[in-house]
């Protein structure tokens, strides 16, 4: 049995860590351009709006300001889910230059990004990423502002991409 428990521990750690990761970033002196524009239309799912509630609801439960919502921002998070779904991969796969054009376009001095894939629900996928520290960092940290996507791949499997931007 002990044996057992300890087989199920791994896989339980194994899925947990391989299932969302975190990444930041802040601004700096680079003064590259894009030719992208400022997205100002974005249609939210009732998933994503759900768990930006419970995102917002958990911060303001332990005393931290809500985050407003950006379309820009949800619309960069739907691009990169895509791009997962595509690849059939789930990371951070040019993290910088989403960051750098949320820095450009928004006037963002720092951001920050969670992604996750597999979770059913809102609820879990905010537990998941409240058990691991470095999306709890994330959560909790000094932003402002948010976006969020979440899209279902041709299996039925949710991807999450939530992008944190300080503004």
């Amino acid at each position: 049995m002990k044996k057992i428990m300890c087989i199920m521990t791994f896989v339980v750690i194994f899925i947990t860590m391989n299932s969302c990761t975190a990444d930041t970033a802040e601004a700096t002196q680079d003064s590259s351009t894009t030719t992208e524009t400022l997205i100002t239309s974005y249609s939210y799912n009732d998933s994503e709006l759900e768990t930006m509630k419970l995102i917002n609801d958990y911060r303001v439960s332990i005393g931290l300001n809500p985050l407003e919502r950006i379309n820009h921002i949800s619309y960069k998070s739907e691009e990169h889910n895509k791009y997962m779904i595509a690849n059939n991969v789930m990371n951070h796969n040019d993290f910088v230059a989403r960051s750098e054009n949320i820095m450009e376009l928004l006037g963002a001095k720092k951001v920050g990004e969670n992604v996750a894939y597999g979770y059913q629900t809102s609820a879990a996928v905010l537990k998941g990423w409240l058990d691991s520290a470095g999306h709890k960092e994330n959560i909790e940290g000094d932003y402002t502002h948010f976006g969020l996507a979440v899209t279902t791949d041709a299996s039925g499997k949710k991807y999450y991409t939530n992008i944190f931007a300080k503004i």
